[in-house]
């Protein structure tokens, strides 16, 4: 099966003992949810706003084989919550991170 990345980070998937076991580069193709901002209140002159969330942008049709899913594709938690109906993407998950706080890796994947 075929893993494609569509976030702007490269991402690594992780093993038992933290070892690399795939790396994939960051995506070529970037899935988006259209946005706007829309103002509901002002305190003290500072706007208070709400995201209104739209349509998701650039996200690729679904790949299926005479067997099921041939491609999944790794997709911002944003855009995963927006697809439901979807079983072919997923999102980086159980992130390791060093000492730092710095993102090493992930220790699987998560679908709806």
């Amino acid at each position: 099966m075929n893993i494609i990345n569509c976030t702007p980070h490269p991402i690594n998937i992780l093993g038992e003992d933290n070892e690399v076991i795939l790396s994939l580069p960051k995506g070529e193709i970037i899935p988006r949810l259209a946005t706007s901002t829309k103002k509901v209140a002002s305190i003290n002159n500072i706007s208070i706003t709400e995201t209104v969330l739209g349509e998701v942008k650039d996200l690729p049709k679904e790949d299926f084989g005479k067997f099921g899913l041939n491609t999944i594709f790794i997709v911002s938690r944003l855009v995963l919550s927006a697809c439901k109906d979807r079983k072919d993407l997923v999102v980086p998950n159980e992130l390791v991170r060093d000492s730092e706080g710095k993102i090493l890796g992930c220790k699987s994947l998560a679908r709806n």
